[in-house]
């Protein structure tokens, strides 16, 4: 059985380690050695995922299975990217990973679900993620959602710098 649920202090390092594990099995072949040691240090390290879950701009919704972390989702408010975006109180979407095994199963879709419903219920007018240009299948999935890339932005992995798209979807007007 799934759970989804919020993150606590006493996730982090669970968290940071799923965050780790997820990016290098989809990414890490794409970076040299060194630019993925130093951007799993930055983003995927204990303290920082702590800070986060501390913090007022996360919000966590993490999906346990067993006992253990399989997936997860993050939002971040205010969004990094708001300046490629005329919404009004754009949220982004930080994170959407899986562990490899994980995807295909319906747990992006219920994490998605999470997302548009915290970004309703907060009053946000748009949802903005970035996802790597060369991620087909993460491209098809936001689009089945209704995003639509209003950008190309970079993102950097180390001192390696990977083509992004920008992707919005807006939520129209909240009651």
């Amino acid at each position: 059985m799934m759970i989804l649920r919020p993150a606590t202090l006493a996730d982090a390092p669970a968290l940071a380690r799923l965050g780790a594990d997820s990016f290098t099995a989809a990414f890490g072949h794409l970076y040299r050695p060194e630019d993925l040691a130093a951007f799993l240090a930055e983003v995927h390290d204990p303290a920082a995922v702590a800070e986060e879950i501390a913090g007022t701009s996360c919000t966590h919704c993490l999906v346990e299975q067993g006992g253990a972390l399989i997936a997860f989702c993050k939002l971040r408010y205010p969004s990094h990217y708001a300046a490629h975006s005329d919404a009004r109180d754009p949220i982004e979407l930080g994170q959407l990973y899986a562990l490899p095994g994980y995807t295909g199963a319906g747990i992006g879709a219920q994490l998605m679900d999470w997302a548009l419903g915290v970004a309703r219920e907060r009053g946000h007018d748009a949802v903005l993620l970035s996802v790597y240009a060369e991620n087909f299948g993460a491209q098809r999935f936001y689009r089945r959602y209704g995003f639509e890339k209003i950008a190309d932005i970079t993102f950097r992995v180390g001192e390696h710098i990977d083509p992004e798209f920008l992707y919005e979807l807006r939520l129209g007007e909240t009651a």
